[in-house]
């Protein structure tokens, strides 16, 4: 072979190479774990289950942990890290130490459960958008296809989460920011904050619109009358127990459905967010149509939990799997 002709296999060689290390991470799959964990959906399905019969907060618990998780720095279980003398993280930070520990723990057990059976191989991101779904399903919502393959952040810092997050304070234009920059559009939000048909928000969270409105009024006059006297009067010693919390869905508060934005309407809503939404005319179409329509609700909240759950997903060798899902490897 001449000298030509050996250059030229060299640089043939190299360019595969050169291509196959520029190759993009592997796409997620809906059966990434099916040769390598095969018990996965059934490991997960099974945790959750016992989980939520012994604890019924825990599906709200899960989609509120599973949000803050996927708008910080994409769906990695960032939010999952423990903080140490060295750093505070994610869990750490103001709007997350409220986060309810049934989110953690469902996690947590679902992973010990799944080392048995398939060491080393599951990551704590999957199990957490694994374990939403499964619950959501559990309380009478829609079910939607979880694709896998994430891998587990490397990094955690409360720092990083400050503005990413809509506050229920916040004006609907800021809160629409923060949607549209994560790539979702008015209708995905509206129906994302349609989780709110489970669970409940803490007493602190709403008490400047109850008490504080204005000089003028005490309350938001989005309120029911009847509805913010009866918010007063369970919220009342909210000082002394800043854990007294109220459904946000009063009437259907353990079942998945679209109630939440019939309510709303009606000035049954807890937050100042709740009272933007179904008044803002870029926002009140959808709360209308989600509050007439069931299927329509279902369906967009399932195609968004889709989208949320591949936001700014580790592959590769970006991340890594955890050996414990509140700590890193190294």
């Amino acid at each position: 072979m001449d000298l030509e002709a050996r250059v030229l296999v060299v640089l043939t060689i190299c360019g595969v190479l050169l291509a196959a290390d520029a190759a993009p991470p592997p796409l997620l799959t809906t059966g990434y774990y099916a040769k390598s964990c095969p018990k996965f959906e059934q490991i997960v399905q099974e945790t959750t289950t016992n989980k939520q019969i012994v604890s019924p907060t825990t599906a709200a618990a899960a989609l509120r942990l599973f949000f803050h998780d996927c708008f910080v720095g994409g769906c990695d279980a960032s939010v999952l890290v423990s903080s140490t003398p060295f750093n505070k993280a994610e869990r750490d930070a103001d709007i997350n130490r409220s986060l309810p520990g049934d989110g953690f723990d469902v996690v947590v057990r679902a992973k010990a459960a799944l080392d048995l059976a398939c060491p080393g191989v599951v990551s704590c991101s999957d199990i957490l958008a694994e374990a939403t779904r499964n619950l959501v399903v559990m309380t009478g919502g829609p079910f939607y296809p979880v694709k896998l393959g994430r891998k587990d952040s490397l990094t955690s810092r409360a720092a990083d989460v400050d503005g990413h997050l809509p506050l229920p304070n916040m004006a609907m234009n800021q809160i629409i920011g923060i949607f549209q920059s994560k790539g979702f559009f008015i209708s995905e939000m509206v129906a994302l904050v349609g989780a709110h048909t489970i669970g409940f928000s803490h007493c602190k969270e709403f008490s400047t619109i109850l008490y504080n409105f204005s000089r003028a009024m005490e309350s938001d006059p989005g309120y029911y009358p009847e509805f913010a006297k009866s918010l007063k009067n369970a919220c009342a010693d909210y000082h002394k127990n800043p854990t007294l919390s109220v459904f946000n869905d009063v009437m259907t508060p353990n079942k998945f459905d679209n109630m939440y934005y019939s309510n709303i309407q009606k000035g049954l809503g807890l937050l100042a967010s709740d009272h933007g939404m179904s008044s803002d005319p870029r926002t009140r179409p959808f709360v209308e149509l989600y509050s007439r329509d069931q299927n329509a609700f279902f369906k967009a909240f399932g195609s968004a939990m889709e989208k949320l759950s591949v936001v700014g997903v580790k592959t590769g060798g970006t991340g890594e799997i955890r050996r414990r899902c509140d700590a890193f490897n190294n």
